[in-house]
């Protein structure tokens, strides 16, 4: 029967430390490290993205600032807003909520942000420090993704690791950091031949797809932990994730819930990221 990793304590017990850091911080420099966010349009789930990440800031006391944006706005004019904020000494954290109007080029976007600020770190200068491993920021859920299997005693050295989605916000960083914690990795993806004959013999399996109970018992391998990154709502407006929970639960050693696994994850080491630029910079 699996250990539950739960991302709700696990995260409460991170928002902590980072609370006392904050205070720290802000003693020492008179004030607090601040993180703004630009959400252009009235997309719903990135309106509750936001609230949430302004609640989180407000819980470990990092001053949070939201930016505001209609649909229509052109790219020259974000393009514009993140120039005054990579010059503002006072913000120390940018993020533009994704996804953006289709009028506007995403990858523009991002590489525009300075990288010292870039928090989500998606833009190529991080993404390039990660692959070489020498960071500041991580993308804030595969770090997430490796706080819950540090913090649960789960040893990734040497370990049959497989990631499955290849996106570059969670599948390759994933890989790279389990690579870096000298995990061995194989990623697969919608092209793969045989998924299962890769996800039988994995020790440790991420899965980032996106589909309901994809992850069932018989692909899995007996004692595997499981790292359920999916977020899925059904008909019925129940959420659930990648893996088959109660096919899998019996089978595994350890899995990650959803909700409560991963998720509470990402803002935590969003919030991490924040004060790791405000130290960078001051």
């Amino acid at each position: 029967m699996a250990k539950i990793i739960d991302g709700k304590a696990i995260s409460a017990q991170i928002r902590a430390e980072i609370s006392e850091d904050v205070i720290a911080f802000e003693r020492e420099h008179g004030f607090a490290p601040s993180l703004t966010v630009i959400i252009v349009g009235e997309d719903p789930a990135s309106q509750v993205y936001v609230r949430n990440k302004e609640k989180a800031c407000i819980q470990v006391g990092i001053r949070s600032d939201i930016i505001r944006l209609p649909a229509e706005t052109e790219e020259a004019q974000l393009l514009s807003v993140i120039e005054k904020l990579n010059n503002d000494p006072d913000v120390n954290g940018i993020l533009v909520q994704l996804p953006l109007p289709k009028h506007i080029n995403e990858k523009n976007v991002i590489c525009k942000i300075d990288p010292k600020k870039d928090v989500d770190a998606f833009g190529y200068e991080n993404t390039g420090r990660i692959m070489a491993g020498d960071y500041d920021f991580l993308p804030c859920t595969p770090a997430g993704v490796m706080e819950l299997l540090h913090r649960s005693g789960i040893d990734v050295c040497g370990k049959d690791c497989v990631v499955i989605g290849r996106s570059n916000i969670v599948g390759k960083p994933m890989a790279m950091l389990l690579m870096h914690d000298n995990g061995t990795v194989t990623v697969c993806h919608s092209k793969t031949a045989d998924l299962a004959s890769h996800t039988r013999r994995a020790d440790i399996l991420v899965s980032s797809v996106g589909k309901p109970d994809f992850i069932t018992a018989d692909m899995i391998k007996e004692g595997a932990v499981i790292i359920d990154v999916g977020i899925n709502r059904l008909e019925n407006g129940k959420l659930t994730g990648d893996v088959d929970f109660e096919g899998c639960f019996e089978k595994a050693s350890a899995v990650t819930p959803v909700p409560g696994g991963v998720g509470p994850m990402t803002v935590t080491m969003l919030l991490k990221n924040t004060l790791t630029a405000a130290k960078k910079q001051n």
